[in-house]
């Protein structure tokens, strides 16, 4: 008997220890598989030293890192990103990498590095983080410049059927009519995403794209980017307008999105408090983001090793982590009602001021959007959607309430 017992015993401690060491191996390795949402901070740094410190901090409370070194001496120093983006793996980290735009001095080996990504960590490459703002640089860009002085800047070659624009602008002028519709604007907007030659040469190569924005996140989605973050946090009243926005595109364009907090200010401290970041989280988490991720640029302060974070943004995520993304996603995610704006109508939305493709002032229908986007969103909340007007899309059978611009809603 006492044979049998002991035996007893140990074939339980074999088992006991065969759990644990099993449970520590998924907790370790496969943070992705336990939370709904990926949720990550992107780095800004400089050095390679650099990122393993905010990986090491960060790596209890986070299954992503994103490898910004589009702003940095980084972007050439090709020992110091394999070292990093091997060390975020190592440490159970989902990786997206940002290694600038296409150059001609450093796009062949950048392109070749992304293959071999690709190859080397599988599923947790999730992909590349390619140009910003596709929609928010050119819109606005000083247009003044080129429609205001009559010169002949609106001929660049690389930047085909301004002439077009210059054209339509020059009329509007003349007669202070401009168009009813947009449609040459939305063409050439397009047009412009699809010369994005490095772009395209990721999605001949199958690698998966990331961007983020802050407006005309429709427009964006169809330059084919596979995920785009609607910038967060620079005006906390805007939030559940972009997030109805860029949740609407996401769902008519079957698209993934995410949300990256930036910066609330253009000085430091730049971010804004952790309590309201935390809030930013959980609002991006209740409208359905897949990606919910902490912007960290730049590293000017020579007292904090951890970039512009600091302990109240870390204490943000980690209390994100354990009472919000280890949840399965809310069922409010996905919108009730949804407002339709008309086809081509690239207005920015940020105010009842705000420009139609950067080079227009609000028109007759813009009071009347805004007016309805405002009784909306105080009607529904999160579970209204904003989208376009465009047959390539329907928006049949997504959603239970449907409004067009142009009814009145009470």
């Amino acid at each position: 008997m006492n044979r049998v017992h002991a035996l007893s015993l140990v074939l339980v401690f074999i088992l006991v220890m065969a759990t644990v060491t099993a449970l520590s191996i998924y907790m370790q390795t496969s943070n992705d598989a336990m939370v709904p949402v990926y949720v990550g901070v992107a780095f800004g740094g400089n050095t390679a030293e650099q990122a393993k410190l905010l990986i090491d901090k960060t790596k209890g409370f986070t299954n992503l890192f994103i490898l910004n070194v589009g702003r940095n001496g980084l972007h050439s120093n090709q020992t110091a990103i394999n070292e990093i983006c091997k060390y975020a793996i190592e440490q159970g980290q989902s990786l997206i990498v940002n290694l600038g735009i296409r150059t001609e001095d450093n796009w062949y080996w950048h392109l070749e590095f992304f293959k071999t990504c690709k190859d080397q960590y599988g599923d947790d490459f999730l992909g590349v983080y390619y140009d910003d703002e596709p929609m928010g640089i050119p819109f606005d860009w000083d247009w003044s410049g080129v429609f205001g002085n009559g010169s002949d800047a609106y001929r660049d070659p690389y930047l085909p059927g301004l002439d077009l624009l210059f054209q339509r602008k020059a009329i509007a002028m003349q007669t202070g009519q401009q168009p009813q519709k947009y449609s040459v604007e939305a063409q050439w907007y397009y047009d412009l995403l699809m010369m994005n030659r490095g772009h395209n040469d990721l999605q001949a190569n199958n690698i998966s794209t990331f961007t983020s924005d802050y407006l005309l996140y429709w427009y964006s989605f169809l330059g084919h980017y596979d995920v785009i973050f609607a910038q967060i946090g620079w005006n906390h009243s805007l939030i559940n307008l972009q997030l109805s926005q860029i949740r609407g595109a996401a769902t008519l364009q079957n698209k993934t999105w995410g949300t990256i907090v930036t910066w609330k200010t253009t000085e430091p401290p730049y971010l804004d408090s952790g309590e309201n970041i935390y809030d930013q989280m959980v609002m991006s988490y209740d409208a359905g983001a897949k990606y919910i991720v902490l912007f960290n640029y730049p590293y000017n302060d020579e007292g904090n090793q951890y970039g512009i974070l600091t302990d109240e943004h870390f204490m943000a995520l980690e209390k994100f982590w354990s009472r919000v993304a280890t949840k399965a996603l809310p069922d409010a995610a996905r919108a009730e009602a949804v407002l339709v704006l008309p086809k081509d109508y690239g207005w920015g939305l940020r105010s009842p001021e705000d420009k139609i493709w950067g080079i227009w002032d609000p028109d007759e229908k813009s009071e009347l959007i805004w007016d309805n986007l405002e009784k909306l969103l105080g009607k529904y909340g999160l579970g209204l959607d904003i989208v376009y007007d465009d047959q390539a899309y329907p928006i049949q059978g997504y959603y239970k309430y449907v409004y067009y611009w142009n009814q009145t809603v009470t």
